[in-house]
């Protein structure tokens, strides 16, 4: 299917790895001029030269978009986009005893960075009559733990923030939505696992520690991990004009893991 993304401009906030860099590579593979975003314009370079490698269209930008003062050197980098992927998000431990430090702290990083950017970013879309807004939460929302609670009420926030806005930018050619993801075998991820189950002696390749993830740490009926692209597939298509008629959105990309249908 072509989506016909040829030659939008995205930004893809914290795509310097990870998943973020996942959904880059499959917006560039589908055409667009991707802006691989990170805190350090060498490490998000290093994403965006292995995307040009492949023949397709990166450029890094840089800048810490927890900051009024970051963020909008990050837009005046980047200039006006067509597509904006809010993917930046931290999950950092915390409890109910963490101080109210901790979860303004990770309020900023998770809610605020996106806020920002939509700020700098959507009055180009709105002129121009045509844009997307994507923003990344998580199925932990749906069953939030006692462990990590800040983690969990920030990013239910941005799903909130989802229907506002496109409220906000309503009969303006710009659509919101927001995926949630599941378990996904980032390099971090795979490596958190490799490393468990060679303390533990257990067998150490991929294929066994998936499926032992989907039976048991994490089951799910779809019996397989999401890679990053797997969420870029998703954002390539909702950042297209064949999903014109979705909005204020929020999809869960998860292999049917949630116990929630909401």
């Amino acid at each position: 299917m072509d989506l016909d993304l040829r030659s939008k401009r995205v930004l893809v906030s914290g795509s310097s790895r990870g998943t973020g860099a996942g959904i880059a590579r499959v917006l560039a593979r589908e055409g667009a001029i991707v802006f691989i975003h990170g805190f350090e314009l060498e490490a998000a370079e290093v994403v965006a030269r292995s995307i040009r490698d492949e023949g397709f269209d990166a450029r890094a930008v840089a800048g810490d978009i927890r900051t009024d003062v970051g963020a909008r050197d990050v837009a005046a980098s980047t200039g006006e986009v067509d597509i904006l992927v809010n993917n930046y998000g931290v999950a950092e431990s915390g409890s109910w005893q963490s101080p109210t430090s901790d979860w303004i702290d990770i309020y900023e990083k998770n809610v605020l960075s996106g806020v920002r950017l939509v700020q700098a970013l959507t009055s180009g879309m709105k002129s121009r009559g045509w844009g997307r807004v994507v923003f990344v939460s998580t199925v932990g929302y749906a069953r939030p733990n006692s462990r990590m609670p800040h983690y969990y009420a920030s990013k239910m926030a941005l799903i909130n923030m989802t229907l506002s806005l496109a409220k906000e930018l309503a009969h303006t050619g710009i659509t919101v939505n927001c995926i949630s993801p599941g378990i996904i075998a980032t390099a971090e991820i795979r490596e958190m696992y490799e490393r468990r189950a060679i303390q533990q002696g257990e067998p150490s390749d991929w294929s066994a520690l998936e499926q032992k993830i989907v039976r048991g740490d994490m089951p799910n009926p779809a019996g397989i991990v999401g890679t990053p692209e797997d969420i870029g597939e998703l954002v390539a298509f909702l950042a297209s004009e064949r999903a014109r008629y979705i909005n204020a959105a929020n999809i869960r990309i998860d292999g049917g893991a949630s116990d929630s249908t909401h």
